[in-house]
């Protein structure tokens, strides 16, 4: 593209002959790019105006893009006007100060533009020699964050792309740790049943590592929780006796600190001492909550994780890193790299190199670290700090007001910025009050200002609603709880009303 629009193609010399097509200029870029900032500066300013999920129907989109790739290059503005014609008409706003579904992945203004930044560079970190800043940076930035968390200084960091491959690999890890097993030659053939113990509020994440590594969906265990909704310790001493007993070899135990539902903390110190006493691989998921621990208020929430064998939590979802970033901890790396690392002759490199690639499954890896580390030196430590406890002082704001309200009732405690809630509807069965609840989600989601989701907690439909986006205000969350007991009321009054035709 120059700066009349003009679609970029490739030029022939003077005999007519191609020449090579190559790149865009740089001036074609620069015009582009502009536009481009533009236009992202002008979507983060008014996103949150936008409906936070959009109302199209599936296949709406797909019936809107042409049936097969241009032949000839088009004009970059038509590209960019499909932004607003087909991209953002279709999109859920994670990036929106309304959502409040899930577990926020906020970005944040520094982190896109690393973004672009590493894309410009596009280097594949595998080797140390393929990217040595990738390397090396990615070193330091878990170190900084491992200081930032107070976690013990001698783990082994680097980053991964989600908390699901870091259940895995620690799963892994667990799994070759055991003596005479030897999985990595001989598989699990004929072998030993083993098990892996998770709370019954731990990640899906967990059972399906246990499935893609081999162990089936009867080496997993998932443990009763309390009325806390924590892992019982006494519950799992007795699992881990039961299938001792019946000629199982224990694995691993994984223990959450935030877990999705309600955000519960798993008694770790616990879980740990009943590790260590059965040789027990121990992994921490702190996917969500592991940004809390930059507070010193919220410390008390991980003791007992120094002890672990290996321990995550995702700088993506409550650290304004753009998706994806996880950070992987272990205190075993020989362990990790004994189970993973397989080195072909055309990868061979220096022997004392430190090859990412050797301490899990993929051998391509982004540049991860550059925008990890523009978002820590952009708002620094003490910045995070006050967006992190910010959010957690909305937390415990809109959970007094729930708690004060006859149409509402606290369903879970609220250890960081998630609330869990159920409304009340006076008269109406269990069956009843789960529909009501699931509706009063779907009409406060349908007025576009938010997003919530709702979850089962010991049978019951519970409304989440989870803060952690940059954006999100004390204005946004008075408006959302004014628009919950506005639709519970409409609601309780259309239930009320008798049908005309009946």
């Amino acid at each position: 593209m120059t700066s009349q629009g003009t679609p970029f193609r490739a030029s022939r010399s003077a005999d007519g002959r191609p020449e090579a097509p190559g790149d865009w200029t740089a001036d074609q870029f620069r015009d582009a790019g502009h536009a481009t900032i533009e236009w992202i500066a002008q979507y983060l300013e008014t996103v949150g105006d936008s409906p936070v999920v959009p109302s199209c129907r599936p296949g709406e989109i797909e019936a809107k893009l042409p049936s097969f790739a241009p032949e000839q290059s088009e004009d970059f503005e038509r590209i960019l006007q499909d932004l607003d014609k087909i991209v953002e008409p279709g999109m859920t706003h994670w990036n929106h100060p309304g959502f409040l579904a899930y577990f926020g992945i906020t970005s944040s203004s520094p982190g896109i533009l690393a973004e672009m930044v590493a894309a410009a560079f596009n280097p594949n970190g595998m080797l140390w020699k393929t990217s040595p800043v990738a390397t090396e940076l990615e070193l330091k930035m878990l170190a900084w964050l491992r200081e930032l968390s107070a976690l013990p200084e001698d783990w082994f960091g680097f980053l991964l792309d989600t908390a699901s491959m870091g259940t895995f690999l620690a799963l892994a890890a667990a799994r070759e740790s055991i003596p005479g097993l030897n999985v990595r030659e001989r598989g699990l053939a004929g072998g030993p049943g083993l098990c892996v113990y998770a709370s019954d509020q731990a990640h899906l994440s967990v059972e399906k590592a246990v499935i893609a590594l081999g162990l089936g969906r009867d080496g997993f265990r998932a443990i009763e929780s309390d009325d806390q909704f924590k892992m019982r310790p006494d519950r799992l001493a007795e699992a881990i006796k039961h299938d001792r007993r019946d000629g199982r070899v224990p694995c691993a135990v994984v223990g959450t600190v935030g877990t999705t539902s309600t955000t519960s903390v798993d008694p770790i110190p616990e879980i740990a001492k009943i590790c260590v006493r059965e040789s027990i691989w121990l992994h921490v998921d702190a996917a969500y909550a592991g940004s809390a621990a930059l507070l010193s208020s919220k410390r008390h929430h991980f003791l007992g994780c120094e002890q672990a064998d290996s321990y995550v939590f995702n700088p993506h979802k409550w650290l304004f890193v753009p998706i994806d970033a996880t950070a992987f901890y272990t205190k075993h790396p020989d362990v990790l790299h004994r189970a993973f690392c397989l080195v072909p002759d055309y990868l061979r490199s220096e022997d004392g190199d430190l090859n990412l690639m050797d301490y899990g499954l993929q051998m391509g890896r982004r540049f991860r670290a550059l925008k990890l580390w523009w978002v820590l030196r952009a708002f620094g430590a003490e910045g995070l700090r006050e967006r992190i406890s910010y959010h957690c002082e909305l937390a415990t704001q809109f959970a007094g007001w729930i708690g004060k309200s006859e149409r509402f009732e606290l369903a879970a405690p609220v250890p960081f910025s998630t609330v869990c809630l159920q409304a009340v509807w006076p008269g109406k069965g269990e069956r009843e009050v789960d529909d009501c609840n699931e509706e009063l989600a779907a009409r406060v989601t349908k007025t576009g200002r938010a997003f919530l989701a709702t979850t089962k907690l010991r049978g019951r439909t519970v409304i989440r609603v989870a803060i952690g986006n940059i954006g999100t205000d004390g204005a946004r969350m008075k408006e959302v709880f004014e628009i919950l007991e506005r639709e519970h009321d409409q609601l309780a009054c259309s239930e009320a009303t008798p049908n005309p035709g009946t």
